[in-house]
């Protein structure tokens, strides 16, 4: 088949094309989801719309989903290229072709492509010097072969360009903890070649990481130990014959430590032509948030070949390798690598693609679902598993529409562009309608992938909507045990429910720039996923190990598209705060865990809490006063009552904010969840006290422990401001 541009024909319903078993299982499924909901709906909720909500779910197709996701990986689609702006039409189409409106929203934004890059390895004296290709190959009768040579060569965006020749330092994992090691051996870094691997933190914190250990360059690399399946080395069975990734396997990134264009951090950008204020190149490059020194990412084979020429003392047996690997060494040499990586970060165009379905009674309050849209390479499950479901549900929604359904609420889908380059397209449209959607906008709800494979339900969430998750997961049977609903699965998990506090996707923009109430989920375990990222993410992957039948996507679209509904649809806005004021009193304890000791007080802390949950407590009990009231009476006061603690619920997220941000980091302004300062994917609460703590704990100072003190403050006058919110009373 040709990868240039031919849609293949759509996939049969692969229900039917597993047989009649298949095929029972798929409508068993569907009808134990319409039994559920209308059973749950004739219990607990007497809103007309319930039997909206229960249609919905009868109205899933797998074949939908197979169809779109085969159409939106023919072809590799970064941010930026022709194939991406295909890609574009494709959504916009597709949602155009459902009768909604549709919009599409472009940005001239600084991205980052290859233009040159080169590695070799020197081994010692009187050995061969070895050229590495730096390619990945294509499988035995793949059918994406020829699109495969489209595919952008494996990089780093935004790596620093240069030539550098040293010896190589091993890093285990690249984390700051693996420095201090080498450091406690007396393994010197700077000036060195860093090499590390995947598995504990992202690429840009590795590199950073290295940079600020006074490496001159760095290389990533995919072990098999994590990422080639079990086994010994050349019995290990990798893709197509399993889900593991091959030897040449490449896991591409990008090495920005900011959200949106790095040309215009904390204002918008704007379309090609337009007049905006942009830092010049020579800012950009001098930012701290550009890693400034070259690095490449490479395959676990390259990355073998590099540990047999090492030398210097054995690595310690957490950093070694699989069953059949060499023998780690830390360096530094004998092994020297000469790397050159020359980039092009150029101003580049870039599209959102929107849908709206108009609210009837608030037109005027927004519930915004969203993915992105763009690859690194085929994006089979990232991020197009999540696309597919994203366009079911519309399909879903529009013959909802057609049965005469309307949103009490505004629904907004969203398409975003250049994820992967720095959550730019999502970035970019909150910063540029940030006061409209503070006053507006009620959830956002991602997926960035909706499938990795087997597992069951994995959201996570801001705390107040996690009542609701798990109303809806008990509606949606497990589509791999459809006798279980995806609530058992997810509630058997420690935590049921996590926090959107990294920087990995989209929400980061709506909650830790503006605080919206934001939730993010997929179906299956990221470790059954080790193609992430490189050339083998394709559709093939997908079919015959991360959904076969598509029942997983149903499943994913089925909860996702529930709590939607719920949102737009419920009069009173289903969010519980008292959830939030009880993870908030356990974040606290962890958080002053780690200061035992301390000469500090965590007092103001714990007692905003408790006014949190005192408040909480009350517009709950309000909530149920009003609910308990008969439907019918929609006087003028009633409505009034209804919108006002409905501002009180939408509004509380928003006063976790604070308009000077975390220190060091003024993007961030949600007091509450944000990314780590050490990890940009990781989670932590009250993220300002944590990195307070270690400052203080690391210098030792009197002007430190003062900081940490004041941090505590901050942190506490969030709290009593999201109390004061939804307590409804000025002091």
């Amino acid at each position: 088949m040709s990868g240039h541009g031919k849609q293949q024909p759509l996939l049969r319903h692969p229900a039917a094309a597993a047989g009649g078993t298949g095929r029972r299982r798929f409508l068993a499924f569907l009808a134990i989801a319409a039994a559920l909901v209308a059973s749950h709906h004739l219990l607990h909720a007497p809103a007309p719309s319930s039997r909206y909500h229960a249609l919905f779910l009868t109205l899933g197709s797998n074949a939908s989903a197979a169809a779109h996701l085969r159409a939106l990986t023919l072809r590799p689609h970064v941010a930026g290229t022709p194939a991406n702006a295909l890609a574009a039409e494709y959504v916009r189409a597709a949602l155009a072709s459902l009768s909604f409106p549709t919009r599409v929203t472009p940005y001239s934004v600084l991205l980052s492509y290859p233009v040159h890059r080169s590695l070799s390895l020197s081994a010692g004296p009187g050995r061969a010097t070895k050229s590495f290709s730096l390619t990945q190959d294509t499988y035995p009768n793949d059918p994406y072969a020829d699109a495969a040579a489209e595919v952008i060569p494996t990089y780093f965006a935004y790596s620093g360009s240069g030539s550098v020749a040293a010896e190589v330092v091993y890093a285990n994992y690249g984390d700051r903890k693996d420095y201090a090691y080498l450091a406690s051996r007396g393994v010197d870094v700077a000036g060195k070649v860093v090499l590390a691997r995947y598995g504990d933190i992202h690429c840009e914190d590795m590199v950073r990481n290295a940079r600020d250990a006074g490496a001159a360059a760095a290389i990533i690399y995919t072990d098999a130990k994590d990422f080639g399946g079990p086994g010994a080395k050349g019995k290990r069975k990798y893709f197509p014959k399993a889900r593991w990734l091959p030897p040449s396997g490449v896991q591409v990134g990008t090495l920005y430590y900011g959200n949106g264009d790095p040309t215009t951090p904390m204002w918008p950008s704007c379309a090609a032509g337009e007049d905006c204020e942009r830092l010049t190149m020579e800012e950009v490059e001098g930012s701290e948030a550009m890693p400034g020194i070259p690095a490449l990412p490479v395959s676990g084979r390259d990355g073998e070949t590099i540990q047999k020429a090492m030398g210097g003392g054995v690595a310690p047996p957490e950093w070694q390798g699989g069953e059949g690997a060499p023998v780690y060494r830390i360096g530094p040499g004998p092994a020297v690598l000469n790397l050159t990586y020359i980039g092009n970060d150029t101003l580049a165009t870039i599209e959102n693609v929107f849908a709206v379905i108009q609210g009837k009674e608030e037109p005027d309050r927004y519930v915004i679902i969203g993915n992105h849209r763009d690859a690194w390479t085929f994006g089979a499950v990232d991020p197009n598993s999540g696309t597919a479901a994203m366009l079911e549900i519309a399909e879903r929604l529009s013959k909802l529409e057609k049965k005469g359904w309307r949103p009490r609420r505004t629904i907004i889908v969203c398409s975003w562009d250049a994820e992967e380059f720095a959550l730019t397209g999502s970035t970019e449209w909150v910063e540029d309608n940030m006061d409209m959607l503070a006053s507006r906008a009620v959830a956002y709800l991602n997926v960035d992938i909706s499938v990795f494979g087997p597992g069951g339900l994995m959201p996570r969430a801001t705390p107040q909507l996690d009542e609701l998750i798990k109303e809806a997961s008990r509606m949606v049977p497990d589509p791999d045990d459809p006798s279980h609903t995806l609530y058992d699965y997810m509630i058997r998990q420690n935590p049921p429910i996590a926090r959107v506090a990294g920087a990995g996707t989209d929400f980061a923009a709506f909650v830790q720039h503006i605080g919206v109430p934001s939730l993010d989920m997929s179906y299956g375990l990221f470790s059954e996923y080790p193609v992430y990222h490189s050339l083998y993410d394709d559709f093939v992957w997908m079919e015959r190990f991360g959904d076969p039948l598509f029942h997983r996507h149903v499943a994913l679209a089925s909860v996702w598209g529930l709590i939607a509904l719920r949102l737009a649809d419920d009069e009173i806005i289903p969010f519980n705060y008292v959830s939030y004021a009880s993870e908030l009193e356990e974040s606290s304890k962890v958080v002053e865990e780690g200061c035992r000791g301390c000469a500090v007080s965590f007092t103001p802390l714990h007692k905003s809490i408790k006014q949190l949950e005192k408040a909480a407590t009350k517009i709950h009990m309000d909530k149920k006063v009003l609910q308990a009231q008969k439907w019918g009476q929609n006087t003028r006061e009633r409505t009034l009552k209804v919108r006002e603690i409905n501002d009180r619920l939408m509004m509380a997220e928003r006063a976790f904010t604070n308009r000077e941000g975390l220190a060091g980091r003024p993007w961030y302004k949600h007091m509450i969840y944000a990314s780590s300062d050490q990890d940009d994917w990781g989670t932590k609460a009250f993220p300002g006290i944590v990195s307070a703590i270690a400052n203080a704990q690391k210098l030792n100072t009197s002007e430190s422990w003062r900081l940490l003190q004041h941090e505590i403050y901050r942190g506490a006058r969030a709290v009593s401001k999201a109390s004061a919110v939804l307590d409804g009373r000025l002091t």
